[in-house]
């Protein structure tokens, strides 16, 4: 579910636009980052799928997750590295 303040940079679940300023764009990069499993290992391939699900533009959106430290990389692999996590 989206909250209040990405809500405008999404029409019918998509991404419209990647935010210029950063609050928004860490906003954004957060709730994608939630769709990613803690502790999973995805390779590009993967990364760029889920991605894909959101902007047509995943590459640019996997290096803003990897710059801003929501997701790492080592040997092709990704993995979730930050973000708000919901605890039970």
């Amino acid at each position: 579910m989206l909250c209040h303040f990405i809500e405008p940079y999404f029409r019918a679940g998509r991404l419209t636009v990647v935010p210029r300023r950063r609050p928004a764009r860490l906003a954004v990069l957060d709730f994608l980052a939630a769709h990613f499993e803690p502790g999973r290992q995805y390779t590009e391939r993967q990364v760029d799928e889920i991605l894909l699900r959101f902007h047509p533009d995943y590459c640019a959106l996997r290096r803003y997750m990897v710059e801003e430290e929501l997701m790492d990389r080592r040997n092709g692999m990704y993995w979730r590295a930050g973000g708000t996590f919901e605890l039970d």
